[in-house]
């Protein structure tokens, strides 16, 4: 199972079905619009009651959901929910725990599945016709098997009111459901309400209780979010600036925004390039390998390019060198890498060990092309970090892929050390403590994945035996909760780009974006981080590597088509904006391939940048600009030319991966042999001839905690030679031989 997998069980927690509230009297109120019939249930099923629809005050409206807004108040109002109208009466202060406490209680009440759904349809029954005009897309709840329309207004008196529906019977009774308990309440009630808070509903046929909770939590997300836009709305507080997004539907692309603008001009490349690469690659038999963050127009060029040279290759860093290693098989003379220079040499090194040492590797620039992750881990402080491990018993280093050779080689001298990818982390560390039981392991560098782990593994202490065994069959509560204090991580290790994700940027997605598909790279902040898996536990999120992204939004558009209803699908990417054009290319296919006259699918992609964060561009003249490797880039600040990089930390794209070029590419293409100018020396990808403190070669030592990853995918354990070196270390990465 991998880290999608883990994360997905991890989220089964055990919660409180209570919600917070104040203490104040209860008077159930007087009348309602809606008029419902009361639900008597059969006698033998249940000594509660049905819960009914408690009424809310008369208003001068009779129907909630027309009237017009008051006049907006004053904008500088400091709380969203200081308006006198708004402030939470003592009379209804406990009546929404009260009706939740309720309604938990009567489906508690019944033992069988069956007889849970049976009354789920009786309160089906009692939900209002709701009008056509309101089946619209704007309505719709995003993340639900049916049909799920919602509408809310505010009245007169502050008070929100709900309508819904659904083509499901059993969904329209979950409506009925929640309506009964939101509808006449407060802003403040309504967001008090947690999806937690739901759990306890345990309702469902056997098989499908994990996409009717959905249901439930979906529908309160929405409910909450258009809460908060009519309370801003009645504040007059001016509401957020959408962030940047491309529309993708079988007709065409739409941009929104001046960053979205820049990441679609390159989704239909200019042919004479395309012809041209293609052209030299096949000429010279060389293969692209690029990773996911790179440059838009590069990729636009490598995709269109791919259907006519078949080594050309783009994805995660894992499988860069693996592809690397095919396209030599396949007869490649030379390889290009477009990414890091980690990367480069990685390539290199595992070429040489499948015995391709004449097939050349080349970078993309005549200069360092860094990492701020690899940098993090070649530190004084990280040699520190690891020289504490090789001090602690049983030790382990999990090393993130996204280092250098040189790091993994030091390291390994030091400490035991294995590999690990942000697909298969979780797994790596959960297996070496079954191997290693009183094991000390040490990840690094990327200290917000780091804290990640440690947070996920933290939700697991609240997960059942049957529960986390799903996650990792040696494991139980007690083995988790034992080894959290012997898992260490690396405090100061992040990625440029996906320490973006924090501070306004999040509070941005709350506010606009909660009910929409989620995704976040493992590497994220930990508010990014804790916002995507409360998503996922709605079916809504995933947390993962690069394609473990890209395989959740290929999987719930193809599940949008096999619904053949008209959708609006929405993610917001949480990961280096490069991805945006295979997840495009991928769209393109899927939408493509349905069949002519079904349903209308748009993907809305969203790119969640910082409002004072600034864009980098070849073709704007006349501003200052700076020097990325051997390219300059004039810099664009403000939101109205571009969103990039945030002055407060983080990139929506990586400057060192743009530093890879289609004129760089074809550069090198062109000038391969370069067995006589030497005119691509310093593109080359050398090899290491430097040696380790105990005098190995770098390259031999840097791919061993390589190969112990290789081999923990292969068989799901951690070699033995590596368990050795654990158990009986000699300080420089090798075990010790026992009579």
């Amino acid at each position: 199972m991998d880290a999608s997998s883990a994360t997905t069980m991890a989220l089964r927690v055990s919660s409180s079905s209570s919600s917070s509230s104040s203490s104040a009297s209860f008077k159930p109120n007087k009348s309602l619009p809606f008029k419902f019939s009361t639900f008597r249930p059969p006698p033998q099923s249940t000594p509660f009651k049905s819960l009914k629809y408690i009424q809310t005050p008369p208003s001068s409206n009779p129907n909630p959901l027309k009237h017009p807004p008051p006049p907006p108040q004053n904008p500088g109002s400091a709380s969203p929910f200081s308006c006198s109208a708004l402030t939470l009466s003592s009379q209804t202060s406990e009546l929404v725990p009260l009706k939740l406490q309720t309604l938990i209680s009567e489906f508690q009440s019944l033992p069988e599945p069956i007889d849970r759904v049976k009354r789920l349809l009786h309160y089906a029954a009692l939900l209002p016709p709701f009008d056509d005009s309101g089946r619209v897309d704007s309505n719709r709840v995003m993340g639900c098997t049916a049909q799920v329309w919602l509408q809310a207004e505010m009245d007169e008196e502050g008070k929100m009111r709900f309508v819904a529906d659904s083509d499901s019977e059993i969904t329209r009774g979950f409506c009925s459901c929640l309506v009964s308990v939101l509808d006449g309440t407060s802003p403040e009630e309504v967001l008090r309400v947690k999806t937690d808070d739901l759990s306890s509903l345990n309702v469902g046929l056997p098989g499908a209780q994990r996409s009717r909770i959905n249901t439930w939590h979906n529908v309160l997300v929405s409910m909450q979010k258009k809460t908060k836009a009519l309370v801003a709305q009645r504040q007059g507080t001016p509401p957020f600036e959408p962030f940047p997004s491309l529309v993708v539907t079988a007709e065409g692309i739409q941009a929104k925004g001046s960053f979205a603008e820049a990441q679609a001009r390159y989704l239909s490349p200019d042919e004479s390039k395309v012809v041209e690469l293609v052209n030299v690659l096949k000429e010279k038999k060389i293969g692209v390998v690029a990773h996911f963050y790179m440059d838009p127009e590069v990729q636009g060029i490598l995709t269109a390019a791919q259907k006519h040279w078949p080594h050309i290759h783009i994805s995660d860093s894992l499988v860069m060198a693996d592809s690397a290693v095919n396209m030599a098989k396949a007869g490649c003379q030379y390889i290009t890498v477009l990414g890091v220079d980690f990367m480069s040499e990685n390539v290199r090194a595992i070429l040489d060990q499948a015995g391709f040492e004449k097939v050349g590797v080349y970078r993309m620039s005549n200069e360092r092309i860094g990492c701020s992750l690899a940098d993090a881990a070649s530190s004084p402080s990280y040699m520190g970090y690891l020289e504490a491990a090789s001090r602690s018993p049983h030790s382990l280093h999990v090393v993130y892929i996204n280092t250098s050779l040189e790091t993994k080689a030091y390291a390994h001298e030091i400490v035991p050390t294995i590999t690990c990818t942000s697909s298969n982390v979780v797994q790596t560390i959960l297996q070496a403590f079954v191997q290693v039981p009183d094991a000390n392991i040490w990840y690094g560098p990327d200290s917000y994945m780091g804290a990640n782990i440690r947070e996920l593994l933290h939700q697991m202490t609240k997960m059942t035996d049957e529960e986390i065994a799903e996650i990792h069959p040696k494991h139980n509560r007690d083995s988790i909760i034992s080894l959290l204090p012997r898992l260490h991580y690396f405090l100061d290790g992040t990625c440029i780009v996906h320490h973006l994700f924090g501070n306004e940027v999040v509070d941005r997605i709350k506010e606009m974006y909660c009910d929409a598909y989620l995704t976040a790279h493992f590497e994220v902040p930990g508010e990014m981080f804790s916002l995507a898996m409360e998503a996922k536990r709605r079916g809504m999120g995933v947390v993962g590597s690069t394609q473990n992204i890209l395989d959740f939004i290929k999987q719930r558009i193809q599940e949008a088509l096999d619904r053949n209803v008209n959708e609006h699908l929405q993610f917001v990417l949480g990961t280096e904006s490069g991805m945006v054009t295979s997840i495009v290319a991928a769209v393109r296919s899927l939408l493509g391939s349905a069949r002519s006259g079904g349903a209308e699918i748009n993907v809305e992609i969203v790119f969640p940048v910082s409002s004072d964060s600034m864009t980098t561009s070849s073709s704007s003249p006349g501003l200052d600009s700076v020097k990325v490797g051997d390219v300059i880039l004039p810099v664009i600040p403000g939101v109205s030319s571009g969103e990039g990089c945030s002055i407060n930390g983080g990139c929506a794209s990586c400057p060192y991966m743009k530093m890879n070029s289609l004129a760089s590419l074809l550069k090198v293409c062109h000038h391969l042999p370069d067995e006589i100018n030497n005119t691509l020396s310093a593109y080359e990808a050398g090899r290491f001839k430097l040696q380790t403190p105990n005098g190995k070669s770098v390259a031999d030592v840097g791919c061993e905690p390589i190969l112990h990853m290789r081999h923990f995918q292969a068989s799901k354990k951690l070699p033995e030679k590596l368990i050795s070196q654990i158990i009986h270390p000699s300080g420089d990465g090798n075990s010790v031989l026992l009579n």
